[in-house]
């Protein structure tokens, strides 16, 4: 009888003490409930304007030059003389025919050199001279009496002899860029005729000395010409403003999120420069540049972009550069339920080790002023109790976002509870109070948000609208192409995260034929 009174007992204790510790588990989920800080109100994100840069060297390949003059040049090219030897012919006609071969063209430090063969006949015609006898005389005298009987002979005859010459020509070029969008050519011309002598009636002709002048006189001529109608050309400015105009415009980059407009890029060239010509032994290389203003806008946009009428030089560069900021918008919608994957259901700390545990049942981040208030439901509890004894609470923690551009994550920093959260929680008991540290770290090391997936699609808008730039003419080829896209800065306003993007990557164009520029 005894022994059924204590067991009885001891069952009424042990029923009681499991009632009690259920009812303070039930009445912990209860806990006193904490009201939200007040949140600072966060100005509208601006629309944000940064500045891109795009730096491209276009390199004319040498042959492509030749062949552009090879095809303009004149091939042919006649002239006449005056009669240099009136006594001897009346009625002379000294003419010459020099017709050129291919053209050949070098490269050097500064300059290029376009050269060409030349073959040409001079052909002379007369009559000889009635006073050709006196003279005749004359020299038969100083010389000897068969030549002077000889002139004597040929008075009245028609004379018609021809002279085969050859010789060649080199046209030296040191262009330059003006600031009015010209070129300058710069110019000069070389003209070289092998020696001979054509032998009219006895008296030699220096064939060199009686077409170089002449030739040379109509080459430059010829050379001046060219050299004004390049001057003059406005290709360059023309090439300039159609791309000016390309650049110009608001590229769509798609929806940022479910329920948000599309995002366009907006372009706005404003500034161009280029680096004086640079020529090596396969190109001439020009290097064109712009620097634009780059913004995102909520809708397709007709920017303004005045071209600009002087064109700066800048030193001369090796490689292309393409360097574009871009802006990622995320919505907050998408922030809570990314930080939701990293913190809803963990537990921590994660190797157990401690007498205490907490456990985020839920997580929701709202902005205010520069700072990001996470609001979690988070249960605490003492891992050596029986029964799993614990205690659940309402915890409000501030944190300030930072961008690691190494690891392209969001963390938060400065991370504290809020001073009524951490009262609250701490009236649950020790197990709550001890979690504090552990929430804290786990929050510092987990409440991050990977923002690569994000960088990967700005990219593959960015990719996807330089690409009709790599589309270009016959005999044009354009390799544009971005290298990487790093984060470089975030801001934010009530509900949008924004991470501001900058791509950098490589611009080069190779001209091979000039046919149909």
């Amino acid at each position: 009888m005894r022994l059924r009174t204590i067991l009885i007992g001891v069952a009424i204790l042990l029923a009681s003490f499991l009632g009690a510790t259920l009812g303070m588990q039930f009445l912990s989920g209860g806990a006193p409930s904490v009201a939200p800080p007040a949140l600072v109100e966060v100005p509208p994100l601006k629309a944000m304007s940064r500045t891109s840069v795009v730096i491209t060297p276009t390199a004319i390949a040498l042959s492509a030059i030749r062949d552009a003059l090879d095809a303009s040049a004149p091939r042919n090219l006649t002239g006449k003389r005056d009669n240099p030897i009136s006594q001897l012919l009346s009625n002379a006609d000294i003419g010459w025919t020099v017709g050129r071969g291919p053209l050949a063209i070098t490269g050097r430090a500064d300059s290029m050199a376009v050269s060409a063969q030349l073959n040409g006949t001079l052909h002379v015609t007369g009559q000889i001279a009635s006073q050709v006898g006196n003279i005749g005389g004359a020299l038969g005298g100083i010389l000897n009496e068969n030549l002077g009987r000889g002139l004597q002979n040929l008075t009245g005859k028609t004379l018609d002899q021809r002279a085969d010459f050859a010789g060649n020509v080199t046209i030296l070029s040191r262009p330059t860029l003006a600031s009015n969008w010209r070129l300058e050519p710069n110019l000069t011309a070389q003209v070289a005729v092998s020696d001979g002598a054509l032998s009219i009636a006895g008296i030699k002709l220096g064939i060199a000395n009686e077409v170089k002048p002449m030739l040379e006189r109509q080459v430059n001529e010829q050379v001046a010409a060219v050299a004004a109608r390049l001057r003059a050309d406005p290709f360059l400015e023309q090439a300039a403003r159609r791309e000016w105009g390309r650049m110009c415009r608001s590229i769509s980059l798609g929806a940022a999120g479910a329920g948000l407009p599309d995002l366009w890029l907006e372009v706005r060239p404003r500034r161009a420069f280029a680096g004086q010509p640079r020529i090596d032994g396969t190109a001439l290389t020009l290097l064109m540049g712009v620097e634009a203003e780059t913004r995102v806008v909520g809708g397709e946009t007709k920017p303004d972009c005045p071209f600009p009428a002087r064109l700066e030089l800048a030193p001369q560069t090796d490689h292309g550069r393409l360097a574009i900021t871009v802006p990622i918008d995320v919505p907050f919608t998408e922030v809570n339920r990314l930080l939701g994957l990293q913190l809803v259901g963990k537990t921590f700390p994660q190797d157990g080790a401690g007498p205490y545990e907490a456990t985020i049942r839920t997580a929701n981040v709202t902005p205010s002023g520069d700072r990001l208030l996470i609001a979690l439901r988070v249960k605490a509890r003492e891992k050596a109790s029986w029964f799993g004894l614990g205690a659940e609470a309402n915890v409000n923690v501030w944190g300030r976002p930072a961008l690691d551009r190494e690891q392209q994550i969001l963390r938060l920093t400065d991370i504290s509870l809020d001073v009524d959260s951490e009262t609250a929680f701490g009236l649950l008991g020790a197990a709550a109070r001890a979690a504090i540290p552990y929430l804290k770290d786990a929050l510092a090391e987990q409440a991050v948000i990977d923002l690569k997936p994000f960088a990967a699609n700005a990219r593959k808008s960015i990719e996807a609208a330089i690409a009709e730039f790599r589309t270009a003419g016959a005999g044009v080829r354009a390799d544009v192409s971005i290298a990487d896209l790093r984060l470089a800065d975030i801001e934010f306003d009530a509900k949008t995260l924004r991470v501001i993007a900058e791509a950098n990557g490589s611009a080069n164009v190779a001209v091979s034929s000039l046919s149909a520029q």
